[in-house]
């Protein structure tokens, strides 16, 4: 069964100036029966030595402590396959981030509006927008955004594990999700304010000031959610979702999947027969920095905290038959800040006097501007299951669009997965512009994406 509701495509045309197109496709009911399989995928996407970390501002990989993977998994069964996929990557952006969701859909025989590919987001690691390298490569004293050698290779190796995985496909039975509370890990950055409620300081990914640290956790989602999915007794796959920057300390050129990769590893090689999956959610203003001092011991300690809430989520799973399965999406197109000026940007970026971060990131800028310009959209999906949908977001997300997500769909289990395209860069909420802060100084739409985002979620979470 494939349908496309042209009503809500007609509504949601009319409500807003920008491109919305929407989807659906989906099974319910006895044509499971005999339908739905599914295989899972991993590989390696660690970047070589030399590689620019973070998008070239912070220092490049030296040394490899942990390696970095991609892992997915492929629904068949559908009118056509659909691939989840997550990537140890600081971000993939406009181009780049399309060009990972067609590879991976011509390996799989799908379109791309089938595949959801989210980073982890980890900053020892591929920031990688190639709209923004072809700009930087104009100035060879810039270091480079990302290898687009290496970035090829990657595209080769997805291509292979996606097409290959489909040998290993095994029927899809049943789903099942658990959440465990995750102790002392998130909290939220944006906590130091004035009497105007606009931001006086940012308390990071690691916090020594013992002030900011005394102050309170701030807006979070404080629960880790999984969602498991079996073939008959066999659990498959395991995608675990949880809201925090994933760093405990960076920049030191040492190559890491940090604690939400490590804690991930672990629990694979408790299951080696389950393709164990971790998803950063809404994590745009929220971090580990309460908690973290930035050194090997808390690295050590959230990867501990973080371990055993992936351990009592996984046992807490509650299993049942899949009895419906349906997947969404919708584009949007948001509209850039005003307050960007690209010739200005370029002058910029040109600039030898600048840093390299006020040259680099600017290129990512004027890659958004571009990107809009030419009026090519963001994609947003959803995979709902039974009474469970897994909801993929663009880019930096604050929080409470995670919340407002499980308040839409109180009806649902809702884990959502952003990093997602990551062209916007952060997308605050509207109120939250006026207040400031390094978040607002490097969102890259107007406060009208606010709006458009929960329309975009809204339709998504909804009843098929």
């Amino acid at each position: 069964m494939s349908k496309l509701n042209r009503r809500q495509l007609i509504q949601a045309a009319a409500l807003t100036p920008w491109a919305w197109q929407l989807g659906e496709s989906g099974l319910q009911g006895s044509e499971f029966a005999a339908g739905l399989r599914i295989a899972t995928f991993r590989f390696d996407v660690t970047p070589p030595i030399g590689h620019s970390c973070c998008g070239g501002w912070i220092k490049p990989v030296e040394v490899v402590d942990d390696t970095l993977e991609a892992l997915g998994f492929v629904i068949l069964g559908l009118e056509k396959p659909v691939v989840v996929c997550s990537v140890d990557w600081t971000g993939l952006l406009n181009t780049a981030h399309i060009q990972w969701r067609e590879t991976l859909a011509n390996a799989v025989g799908t379109s791309a509006d089938q595949v959801a590919v989210q980073c982890v987001h980890q900053h020892n690691a591929p920031f990688a927008c190639l709209d923004a390298q072809k700009i930087v490569s104009k100035h060879p004293d810039l270091p480079a955004i990302v290898d687009t050698d290496f970035f090829q290779q990657c595209l080769k190796r997805a291509e292979t594990a996606a097409r290959e995985s489909l040998n290993q496909a095994v029927p899809l039975t049943h789903v099942g999700w658990g959440q465990a509370e995750v102790d002392k890990v998130g909290a939220n950055r944006r906590v130091a304010r004035n009497e105007e409620g606009r931001i006086t300081s940012m308390r990071g990914s690691s916090c020594r000031d013992a002030t900011l640290r005394a102050l309170p956790e701030g807006t979070i989602d404080p629960w880790l959610k999984t969602v498991a999915f079996y073939s008959g007794d066999r659990k498959v796959a395991c995608s675990h979702y949880y809201a925090t920057h994933p760093m405990s300390y960076y920049a030191d050129g040492r190559v890491t999947s940090d604690f939400v990769g490590l804690a991930r590893k672990r629990l694979q090689a408790e299951q080696p027969g389950c393709c164990h999956l971790y998803f950063t959610g809404c994590a745009g203003n929220v971090a580990a920095g309460k908690y973290n001092d930035g050194t090997p011991e808390s690295r050590k300690q959230l990867t501990d905290r973080l371990f055993r809430a992936m351990q009592s989520s996984d046992e807490q799973l509650s299993k049942t038959p899949i009895r419906n399965l349906h997947w969404r999406t919708q584009e949007m197109i948001p509209e850039p800040r005003g307050l960007f000026d690209a010739e200005a940007l370029e002058l910029q970026i040109a600039d030898p006097k600048q840093t390299t971060v006020n040259r680099n990131r600017p290129a990512y800028t004027v890659a958004w501007l571009n990107r809009v310009r030419q009026r090519t959209p963001i994609i947003l999906s959803s995979l709902c299951i039974n009474d469970l949908a897994l909801l993929h977001l663009p880019a930096e997300c604050f929080i409470e669009y995670q919340l407002a997500a499980q308040q839409i769909a109180s009806e649902l289990t809702v884990a959502t997965a952003a990093y997602g395209d990551g062209g916007p860069w952060y997308i605050p909420t509207a109120e939250e512009y006026e207040c400031g802060g390094y978040e607002v100084s490097v969102a890259f739409c107007e406060p009208s994406i606010d709006r458009e985002l929960r329309r975009a979620m809204k339709f998504l979470l909804s009843k098929p």
